[in-house]
């Protein structure tokens, strides 16, 4: 499985805009957003119906800045499967530039259970 997702950065996009940091270039969250995204289209492609995927481990090194105006891409391909866990290599790049690089951890769990547990969970800690 693998997947590629892009984005243009803008100003929300910044450290600055995101609280990361006080420079205006592409912020450390919003590249582990997009390596996630990508990891999430991947896995998207073969879904058995009710079931999703969720995000529980991730290594990144943001290696690069990125300023405004430039197109980052996100490419993610799955390594490892164990049982339910999914490992996934993640890459940033801008050009030839990589931008970031690392691995994240999906695990596939029933949809509706999910959800329903972390509601649950929620209204009785309320």
């Amino acid at each position: 499985m693998t997947a590629r997702v892009e984005l243009t950065v803008t100003d929300s996009d910044t450290a600055q805009a995101l609280g990361s940091g006080d420079v205006p270039v592409l912020g450390t969250p919003r590249v582990l957003a997009l390596a996630e995204a990508a990891t999430v289209v991947a896995t998207a492609q073969r879904m058995p119906a009710g079931m999703t995927t969720v995000g529980t481990r991730v290594e990144l090194d943001h290696k690069a800045p990125t300023p405004v105006g430039r197109t980052v891409v996100a490419q993610a391909q799955l390594a490892k499967v164990d049982g339910r866990r999914l490992l996934f290599e993640v890459a940033v790049t801008d050009g030839e530039a990589t931008v970031a690089e690392g691995r994240i951890e999906r695990v596939l769990v029933d949809r509706h259970k999910f959800v329903g547990r972390a509601f649950g969970e929620a209204e009785s800690a309320g």
